[in-house]
């Protein structure tokens, strides 16, 4: 089983490939179609999906994995094939979110713990005979007055690595996301401290739950500064501190890094992933784990319109294919600005 899973973990940080985040809730998923003016309705959001998977040269080309919703692993496209075989039939690898979102931490006012733990070696076992082959955990740290404490930074570390356990004994490569947000007006060195104390708790515990590290991959936010800062540090300087962090804190054993984009706009995403793979000699494959930065552009194109399928494809396939540069360290502003 754990060779199994270490190959699985491989194949998610293929180089020159990233993963595609395409588990929005149906929640989150609302807000993105209430930005076209469309309603969120099931057929909608099947054709949404479907529309992304079958974009035949970015999928094949640069994307690993595919990180579904509850909803999304369970249909079917229009022609009845299942989504799940529509991602298959590209190359990529099927995953599934896991949690259940998070709620309040109790007794710790503004924070939160992830939730999901009850009942999850059930699901796990569901999800695999739905073709699923690795999960998604998503925890939230927010900084601010006092915050983070440590009560959030061990309680959500401590879930991560529950999940993280149950996991791996059900056969599913466990990606772990402790996301420190970018919301407020800390400046990058804040961001860098908590970055720091989140990754070395979570590795802590994943020690502790007896996790076998090369069967895993981290999904972490950039070290950045608040969206409110007044003053933002530069690519390079997000590039180097994060990747500072990174070396204090993740064993090498981890054969992969896949960054959340959490809020950036898609060219500093893409940017900050090259800057990073520029500064070479890593002991883990870099690269992107991206929702709405990889989604927003064909989002836009595509309106909900069978007839901007295939122009929404496209702005998918460009995305994807700078993402896919970054991560090899190629990307530059003007490839960028060449293929758009």
């Amino acid at each position: 089983m754990t060779d199994k899973l270490a190959k699985v973990a491989a194949a998610m940080v293929t180089p020159g490939k990233g993963i595609l985040a395409a588990d929005e809730s149906t929640g989150s998923i609302k807000k993105r179609f209430d930005s076209i003016n469309l309603p969120s309705t099931e057929e909608n959001r099947r054709d949404y999906r479907e529309m992304l998977f079958s974009a035949k040269e970015g999928m094949s080309k640069y994307i690993s994995g595919v990180i579904l919703f509850d909803e999304t692993i369970r249909q079917k496209g229009k022609n009845g094939t299942s989504l799940v075989d529509v991602i298959k039939s590209s190359g990529a690898i099927p995953g599934i979110k896991l949690d259940a979102g998070a709620k309040p931490l109790a007794l710790s006012p503004g924070e939160t713990v992830t939730e999901g733990l009850d009942g999850l070696r059930e699901r796990i076992k569901d999800y695999v005979g739905l073709g699923a082959q690795f999960a998604k955990w998503r925890a939230v740290i927010d900084i601010g007055p006092g915050l983070p404490s440590h009560n959030s930074i061990h309680a959500n570390a401590h879930a991560l690595a529950r999940y993280a356990a149950l996991c791996q004994e059900g056969g599913l490569v466990p990606i772990v996301e402790p996301e420190v947000l970018m919301e407020g007006n800390h400046d990058i060195d804040t961001c860098m401290k908590v970055s720091e104390w989140a990754l070395n708790e979570l590795y802590r515990e994943l020690y502790y739950a007896g996790v076998v590290l090369e069967g895993t991959i981290l999904k972490p936010n950039m070290v950045v500064s608040g969206k409110d800062c007044p003053k933002q540090a530069s690519r390079e300087e997000v590039a180097e501190k994060t990747i500072t962090v990174l070396k204090r804190c993740v064993p090498s054993a981890v054969p992969g890094i896949a960054f959340l984009s959490g809020g950036q706009s898609d060219e500093d995403a893409t940017a900050h992933l090259h800057y990073m793979n520029a500064i070479g000699n890593l002991p883990w494959k870099l690269t992107f784990s991206y929702g709405r930065a990889l989604q927003a552009a064909a989002l836009k194109t595509w309106k909900g319109k069978a007839e901007n399928v295939a122009a929404a494809q496209r702005a998918f396939n460009h995305r994807a294919e700078m993402n896919a540069l970054a991560a090899s360290g190629k990307w530059s502003e003007k490839l960028e600005k060449k293929a758009a």
